[in-house]
């Protein structure tokens, strides 16, 4: 665990302000929501929830299925993070931070298609490696309204009917399993 040198109090109310550098470093906005933990050492360790997180072996095995379906790099991803992927590098992805780019995209709540040769491609990470793919397909996968993650699809052809069918189907499933 990393000191931060930071102290703060506890209101009359037991709120604690996290400290604004802190919550831009780890991307924690307000609505946010943070799971609690404790240790036994008597440490309060608070992390950010990801209702498809939850879903992590389910989540890679669906990317498999689509990978091996639809013959592309496909990911599934929070509103943070990379869950799961599976048709491509690992590496390149796996629990990597999405871009500022790819985040706008999943809030305009469109399908969204491009290749790297179009104005509104966009890196799916940070600081991401160029030549891994040249067209990709973005679903966001939409919960009771809220915008939880997305499929993304990754290749080196641009993506057609079929991919954006697929990729839909499991944006619509993937939401309704948060539902439950």
């Amino acid at each position: 665990m990393k000191a931060t040198g930071i102290v703060r109090r506890i209101d009359d109310l037991g709120r604690i302000v996290i400290p604004k550098e802190i919550r831009r470093t780890l991307r924690i906005r307000e609505g946010d929501p943070l799971e609690i933990y404790t240790d036994r050492e008597g440490e309060i360790i608070l992390k950010k929830y990801s209702p498809i997180g939850e879903l992590g072996a389910f989540a890679k095995e669906y990317a498999e299925s689509l990978a091996q379906s639809a013959g592309h790099i496909t990911c599934i991803v929070d509103k943070d993070q990379i869950i799961a992927v599976s048709g491509g590098s690992r590496k390149e992805f796996m629990e990597k931070h999405i871009s500022d780019e790819l985040e706008q995209v999943l809030n305009a709540r469109n399908t969204h298609i491009a290749t790297r040769n179009d104005s509104d491609f966009v890196p799916i990470v940070e600081n991401e490696n160029d030549d891994i793919y040249s067209a990709e397909l973005i679903v966001p996968i939409i919960c009771e309204g809220d915008v939880l993650g997305a499929i993304i699809m990754l290749g080196d052809q641009s993506m057609g009917e079929v991919e954006g069918k697929l990729a839909q189907t499991a944006a619509g499933f993937l939401g309704k399993q948060m539902e439950q």
